[in-house]
């Protein structure tokens, strides 16, 4: 079995999917990366259906991906938010930071 893996994936203006693993051992270097993957649309759906795990490394990279994007006046919208990133955001009482973006 290999590595661990996030993979970005852009599907359409705007429309981007997150697939894999988003967790300690794959947010540092997909972060790091992020001049490479970061949309540039006024607005930026992400699919998030397709990951197979979130820990709370994954549920704060998303955090300061929404907090990037809205200083430079873009709209971010979370679509298909698995349930263990959901109990995450509650849990940690920073879920109202992303009610506003999730559909």
């Amino acid at each position: 079995m290999g590595n661990p893996a996030v993979h970005w994936q852009v599907q359409e203006n705007g429309y981007y999917r997150l697939s894999g693993v988003l967790e300690r051992d794959t947010v540092p270097a997909f972060w790091q990366q992020r001049r490479e993957w970061m949309p540039q649309d006024a607005k930026v759906t992400i699919e998030l259906s397709d990951l197979t795990r979130v820990d709370s490394a994954g549920m704060v990279m998303l955090l300061h991906l929404h907090r990037e994007l809205t200083q430079a006046g873009r709209h971010l919208v979370l679509q298909g938010v698995p349930q263990q990133l959901l109990t995450l955001l509650r849990l940690s009482h920073v879920d109202t930071v992303l009610a506003a973006c999730m559909e």
